[in-house]
């Protein structure tokens, strides 16, 4: 959601580094086209207004004018402040499950911002990732079938939901969910407010006696980003009204401009807690203020990438490809596990804009017309293959090329280029095997293990070599087409 501003900002910042001097005058240019690219993302004026002060009167100081690298000490001082609109450097915000039990997290927002799929999304992560009992309940009597639908996504999330008694209302609803909270020993109650399709006094008047009768210890508000600049005036509106303890941006997949989520930390003094990544019930995840700020700013987000791959790649998988590369071998089912993993962990685009320096890499494949088609593609040639074929590669002559063409509805010459590919890796296996294998090339890099190993100083292990970060095959990948 943030591709447009992203661009903006990374064409001032390479005017910036391209000099090798900067004057107060340079600054205060660069400062003027932030200032605009912000306000075209629809962010706040006063928040444009406190960002830009506060940039420049930094940036003009003469420590930076006469450093020897006067634009990366602008660039750095635009990613603090950055980080700091955003809620600062103290990481992801996370909810306070130290309460006694049951910890009462009530969801709030207007109506269509995704409240209940939200709520299916808390309870799945309290209890994989914090291995907490969660009874969600919905308060929603005023849509049709709501609490139907989270009944539904509470059997596909593996989380008790509070049986539906018809005609009863949302503060009686809220009494007997503590209740059952209570009798069956939950940890987090999940408790999924009406909305409106505006704020009034008698959604407020709602919100207000449900907090009375369950002391809610988070009050989560749930605003769609797509909403942009009327996401935050709602928060204003939340924000006298309910104690709220943080915020949630839902769709921050979309194509919105991204004003929303710079906005609102500085507009609510609410931290945003979470932010929905996606419409499945595994895409929300911690929003970390300096890892946005370095995905805005072009520097990637190396650890969300990581944190991703070691979700996505079964540990099995990894070993094995691991043992294989440790004899030099890579056939095409290797590949094809490699390009699947990349399709799990979010695809080309979401890969390329999370490495530091990949945002022009990015752009050259959208405009090249490269995009996760490419991986599906790539796995339908290899599946019209035989399995003999897919051990053997070297079986491919052109009369079996042509019939694993037309069986996976795509010509020859792309046939050729996905076994260029494997051919490159596979002798790239080769070459690691030829300086000992693994652990021949973590002694490279300084360390004395295996890679994702023991050894100490090894680089960043891959999937497939035991650990989580990029497929090896990520930049031939980028280079291809």
């Amino acid at each position: 959601m943030f591709d447009n501003l992203s661009d903006r900002l990374g064409n001032v910042f390479d005017r910036l580094k391209g000099r090798g001097a900067l004057s107060e005058q340079d600054v205060r240019e660069a400062m003027r086209e932030i200032r605009i690219a912000l306000l075209e993302a629809d962010v706040a004026l006063p928040v444009v207004r406190r960002f830009i002060d506060a940039v420049t009167e930094k940036a003009i100081g003469q420590d930076v004018l006469r450093s020897v690298t006067p634009g990366q000490q602008v660039v750095k001082i635009v990613s603090d402040e950055l980080t700091d609109l955003l809620g600062g450097e103290g990481g992801a915000e996370s909810l306070d499950l130290n309460a006694k039990p049951p910890v009462v997290v009530m969801m709030v927002g207007l109506q269509g911002s995704g409240k209940t799929t939200t709520t299916a999304k808390l309870g799945r992560l309290l209890r994989e990732k914090h291995g907490k009992k969660a009874l969600m309940a919905s308060l929603d009597v005023n849509r049709p079938a709501a609490q139907e639908q989270l009944k539904v996504l509470g059997e596909q999330v593996d989380v008790a939901t509070l049986p539906i008694v018809a005609g009863q209302q949302p503060v009686d609803i809220a009494r007997r969910a503590m209740d059952s909270a209570r009798l069956q020993n939950v940890d987090v109650l999940l408790l999924d407010t009406a909305g409106r399709l505006h704020v009034d006094e008698a959604l407020m008047a709602e919100m207000k006696a449900i907090a009375g009768v369950s002391t809610p210890t988070e009050v989560l508000l749930v605003v769609d980003s797509l909403t942009g600049q009327d996401a935050v005036n709602v928060a204003q509106s939340f924000t006298g009204e309910v104690p709220l303890t943080g915020v949630v941006l839902t769709r921050m997949d979309g194509d919105a401009r991204g004003g929303a989520a710079l906005s609102m930390r500085y507009v609510t003094g609410k931290p945003i807690k979470f932010a929905g990544t996606g419409e499945k019930l595994d895409a929300i995840e911690p929003f970390d203020p300096k890892r946005v700020a370095g995905r805005i700013l072009g520097m990637g987000d190396v650890v969300s990438l990581v944190e991703r791959a070691a979700q996505t790649i079964k540990e099995e998988d990894a070993e094995r490809l691991a043992k294989r590369m440790a004899k030099g071998q890579f056939d095409l089912n290797d590949l094809r596990t490699q390009l699947r993993q990349m399709q799990n962990m979010g695809g080309l685009g979401m890969l390329a804009g999370m490495l530091p320096g990949m945002k022009k890499a990015k752009a050259a494949m959208a405009e090249s017309g490269m995009n996760d088609k490419v991986l599906l593609h790539m796995d339908a040639i290899i599946g019209s293959m035989t399995p003999k074929e897919r051990e053997r590669p070297e079986l491919m002559n052109a009369k079996r090329k042509k019939r694993v063409a037309a069986g996976a509805g795509m010509q020859v010459q792309d046939v050729n280029k996905l076994l260029k590919m494997h051919q490159e890796m596979s002798r790239a296996m080769k070459q690691i095997k030829k300086m000992g294998g693994l652990k021949g090339l973590g002694a490279m890099f300084g360390g004395g293990g295996g890679m994702g190993g023991a050894g100490g100083g090894a680089p960043p292990a891959l999937p497939g070599l035991g650990g989580g970060s990029l497929p090896p095959n990520m930049q031939d990948l980028l280079k291809k087409k």
